[in-house]
């Protein structure tokens, strides 16, 4: 009895590292070609690289072995190239899995692949070829990424969000752009909405996302991979609208599933070790000298900070942000900071001024009788401004760039530009005899902000 051929496919996606094993019996007599007993799939693994594919491909090999395989190949976008594996593109690998999985005398008109960083349609003739590939925008708001971090800046695991059932009433939210998403998502919170309703019109828009680049091809036996096959409430609204949403065997590892099917039947370059596995340091972008360099280039401005005594008439300052809540307790006299915190706001604005309070309390705990020190103002400001100043009975709540310039001309009376990178906006502000007099944000992307 011959030994089965072992076939590893490797996917370095833009989120995830994903691997499938094959194994199947050559050809009598064949000891380096076709296969002739259909391909078995022994083991399919996917994780996200955090932005470090290396590293994970590495830890990603040590459960393979991948000395003892026979062939290799790998497929994914840009990272490919750094590899000194055989590779192949990503559309090729996509047809290669297509033909291995579709179910028995159904053409699928299209592909949905839904990653991390892109959602895509291949559009397929009846032969399962590519004959066009369906982008849209490359905005990231119907990303499965994109679903991850507002599931984040909501403090809701993925495994919670899975519980939640599709009759979940959604809460609308745009799709057109990732900053109004963001922001639609932070107001909906502010105003007391039901997270599971937020992350319902998430999926709903997410959904809709796909609908759109659907909309010349029938839908029906619509073939759906990728890492949002693992979003239930995203699935149940795709099943609404299509006809038999086929979500196929390995459909996350769908890539590197197609990879190890070419190279089964392909000559592949052998496992080169772990120590020539990439071709250097190359990157596909330039970089710039690190910003430490250029220290004597900024002035620094500091906030001097006090021991809190009996007695003390104290300012506290509360930014309740879309990402992250901070307050600060000042005193009157000499606008010394007593305590601060700085913590996530995490969906919940009131709930997070709450924990600035308890937190600044204890710190004057520390040194003095609480009922020593007496809070005579408070100031809101940031997205969640209006519903914790309505919380704390608040006279002084006002927008952002108001507060921005008053801190900034307090440092520098002569100061007329101001940069902000918040977490769910950049901003702009141009000061005149130490008065904002005009601004400008961000307002169709997200790239410069602090969260992004």
């Amino acid at each position: 009895m011959q030994r089965e051929i072992s076939s590893l496919g490797v996917c370095l996606g833009a989120a995830t590292v994903s691997m499938t094993l094959l194994k199947a019996s050559p050809e009598k007599g064949d000891h380096g070609g076709a296969v002739s007993t259909r391909p078995r799939i022994v083991g399919a693994w996917r994780m996200a690289h955090g932005g470090n594919p290396r590293q994970t491909l590495l830890d990603m090999l040590d459960q393979v072995c991948p000395e003892t395989i026979d062939r290799i190949a790998c497929t994914g976008r840009k990272f490919r190239e750094f590899v000194t594996l055989s590779t192949i593109a990503e559309p090729e690998a996509v047809e290669q899995a297509y033909r291995f999985l579709k179910p028995d005398g159904v053409d699928c008109p299209a592909i949905v692949s839904a990653g991390g960083e892109t959602c895509m349609v291949y559009v397929l003739n009846r032969s399962g070829l590519i004959v066009n590939v369906l982008t849209g925008n490359r905005c990231a708001s119907g990303t499965g990424e994109f679903y991850v971090q507002q599931l984040r800046r909501l403090n809701i695991s993925l495994d919670e969000a899975a519980t939640w059932s599709d009759t979940t009433s959604p809460y609308q939210v745009s799709g057109r752009c990732s900053v109004f998403c963001k922001s639609d998502c932070t107001h909906a919170t502010n105003k007391g909405v039901a997270k599971s309703r937020v992350a319902a019109g998430l999926c709903r828009m997410m959904a809709d996302r796909i609908l759109g680049l659907l909309n010349k091809v029938p839908l029906k036996n619509i073939m759906l991979t990728g890492g949002s096959v693992h979003n239930r409430m995203m699935r149940a609204f795709l099943e609404k609208d299509i006809e038999q949403l086929i979500v196929p065997e390995a459909a996350d590892c769908f890539e590197a599933l197609g990879a190890a099917l070419w190279a089964l039947s392909h000559d592949t370059k052998p496992f080169p070790g772990r120590q020539t596995l990439f071709t250097g340091n190359r990157s596909s972008f330039s970089t710039l000298a690190p910003l430490e360099q250029f220290k004597d280039a900024v002035v620094f401005k500091h906030m001097e900070r006090g021991m809190v005594r009996a007695g003390d008439v104290c300012l506290l300052g509360l930014d309740v942000g879309s990402t992250t809540t901070k307050a600060v307790l000042t005193r009157q006299t000499d606008n010394a900071i007593l305590a601060s915190v700085y913590l996530r706001t995490n969906g919940d604005p009131v709930g997070a001024a709450r924990r600035c309070y308890t937190s600044l309390l204890a710190q004057v705990a520390d040194t003095v009788e609480p009922t020593q020190v007496s809070i005579i103002g408070l100031g809101v400001c940031g997205s969640g401004r209006q519903i914790a100043g309505l919380h704390a009975l608040a006279d002084g709540v006002i927008n952002e760039i108001i507060a921005h310039a008053t801190a900034a001309v307090y440092f520098d009376p002569e100061v007329d530009t101001i940069f902000e990178i918040g977490g769910q906006d950049a901003k702009y502000t141009l000061i005149t005899s130490g008065v904002p007099s005009d601004y400008a944000m961000n307002e169709a992307c997200s790239a410069g902000t602090g969260s992004f």
